[in-house]
């Protein structure tokens, strides 16, 4: 197919690789010329802007990072877009930002989607991408051989924003793992018992996840380096919280959590790993606890 792409950080870059390998066209662009270096050396077609993107494109793909950057996506591939064309966004947003987006994009003919994926770098790089997707169920087949390029797995959650409600209920359970994990190690350490044997027997028994296995093995080492940037996480919570007040979904657990995810950019480790939730609680133990 005759795709665009439009944002190459650590997920859209290796999709880009993946869509390019499986034989799709790609019309890239990027605020930044040097970012789309890659895709260029790989075959892509550099675009001077993004209506160029979309004029070319039956599908054009974005990967950004706030609510701000699809609209204002959305607003300059809106008229360059040819009726029948799908706007196509593996962003995390607010739902009712997709919505907004969606309604906009469908006065001039056009289809958007939101697709929000779950399996950071490695998945992306894996082509292993978890993807949950809100659109029109007609538009399945055209997106089948992306999604199939990208992901282990691509499941419709329903009209658009639908896919931001799932990928909100996904990070919501990650982080509050994440959390979990960090008390854990703490315990262990008050306990004076080594949370690195801890985490080995539990890997084996019911609290075993994909949480305790990857966040969990950065705490028992103590190294905190991004794997997944806090700063991400405390985004994506940010967006599931202001959901949640809106339609006035009780989540106590998360609103713990989201102290916690406060508390840890408060203390400027945003670009650390998630993991330095551990950090967090170690700060408030007593000296003579530790």
């Amino acid at each position: 197919m005759r795709l665009g792409f439009i944002g190459f950080g650590t997920m859209g870059q290796p999709m880009v690789e993946h869509l390019l390998k499986a034989g799709h066209e790609l019309r890239v662009w990027s605020r930044r010329a040097a970012s789309a270096d890659f895709a260029v050396a790989l075959g892509a077609l550099r675009c001077a802007a993004v209506a160029e993107v979309a004029s070319g494109s039956e599908i054009v793909c974005t990967n950004v990072t706030a609510n701000a950057d699809v609209a204002g996506l959305a607003d300059a591939l809106r008229p360059a877009l040819a009726r029948g064309a799908i706007h196509l966004d593996f962003s995390t947003i607010a739902p009712g930002v997709a919505k907004t987006i969606a309604v906009a994009h469908a006065e001039c003919g056009v289809d958007f989607v939101d697709a929000p994926v779950s399996g950071g770098g490695v998945g992306a790089r894996n082509a292993t991408l978890a993807i949950m997707w809100g659109g029109r169920e007609e538009l399945a087949p055209r997106l089948a051989p992306i999604f199939s390029a990208l992901g282990k797995s691509a499941v419709r959650i329903g009209e658009a924003g639908a896919g931001q409600v799932a990928k909100a209920c996904n990070q919501m359970i990650l982080v509050n793992l994440i959390e979990a994990c960090a008390e854990a190690a703490a315990l262990a350490a008050a306990a004076g018992v080594d949370f690195t044997l801890v985490r080995e027997a539990m890997l084996g028994g019911s609290a075993g996840s994909r949480a305790l296995e990857v966040f969990g093995a950065r705490m028992a080492t103590r190294d905190f380096a991004a794997g997944v940037e806090a700063r991400l996480h405390h985004k994506d919570y940010a967006l599931l919280t202001d959901e949640a007040t809106r339609i006035g979904a009780p989540l106590p657990v998360s609103a713990t959590v989201w102290q916690q995810l406060n508390a840890l950019m408060a203390r400027g480790l945003g670009t650390q790993d998630t993991s330095s939730l551990l950090r967090v609680l170690e700060t408030v133990r007593p000296e003579s606890a530790r």
